[in-house]
């Protein structure tokens, strides 16, 4: 299973008071898709993931921006209740079966963890987050970009959709693009980390990965390199 990327966020005023409102402004700094600019859905889950849902709205008909999303997620105002919503937003994708770049619509999830949602989850996985995608929408496939920054560098899999991806990029135009590609994709994460810091109180962000050590290390050195 392809590993996942995730933003962070520490807010310096996070409590019960301000969490619904600065969720909300969270919201308003969602870099949604072009084609599909609607949030999908908001699912209040309260003490922890083993629960059924408090409540569940499908939102993709509705026309709900942050306001709304906001009043209907205040109704159920609790410390250790979490809130989740869908969204899409535009991202480069590479098909190595096809060798093509389609720019499209992918998921994404935002969320705000109540301070005594999961035993306090919100001191360590943020108290609000984004479930980003696939890491490799931002790092490329197997440490190919900027290997030395890699925590897992490109290994030598006899893998046949693996030895045609490496035999694809070793043409320079090709690998050259792959980069441009990757990190417009980078530069998006990074503009809104930059949105959001100018709309809430922010204490402290987090990019990270399930595959890479130093996630955010990884995405400056292929931003760098050019």
């Amino acid at each position: 299973m392809a590993n996942r990327a995730y933003l962070r966020i520490w807010t310096r005023d996070f409590s019960e008071t301000t969490m619904i409102p600065e969720f909300a402004r969270l919201l308003t700094t969602a870099p949604l898709s072009t084609s599909r600019s609607a949030f999908t859905e908001l699912r209040v889950q309260a003490v922890d993931p083993t629960e059924i849902p408090v409540a569940e709205w499908d939102l993709r008909d509705q026309g709900y921006g942050p306001p709304e999303i906001g009043a209907l997620a205040a109704q159920h105002l609790n410390p250790d209740t979490a809130y989740f919503v869908g969204a899409n937003w535009d991202l480069w994708v590479f098909d190595m079966e096809t060798l093509k770049w389609r720019r499209e619509p992918q998921p994404l999830a935002l969320i705000c963890h109540g301070p005594l949602y999961e035993d306090g989850v919100a001191a360590t996985a943020g108290h609000f987050a984004a479930d980003l995608g696939f890491e490799h929408y931002f790092t490329g496939h197997g440490g190919l970009l900027a290997p030395s920054a890699a925590s897992n560098p490109f290994g030598s899999s006899d893998h046949p959709l693996e030895h045609t991806f490496r035999q694809w990029m070793s043409a320079s135009g090709n690998l050259k693009e792959y980069h441009a590609k990757t990190r417009e994709n980078i530069q998006q994460v990074f503009n809104w980390v930059e949105a959001i810091e100018a709309a809430l109180p922010v204490e402290r962000s987090e990019l990270s990965s399930e595959g890479e050590e130093n996630f955010e290390a990884r995405l400056d050195a292929i931003l760098a390199r050019r």
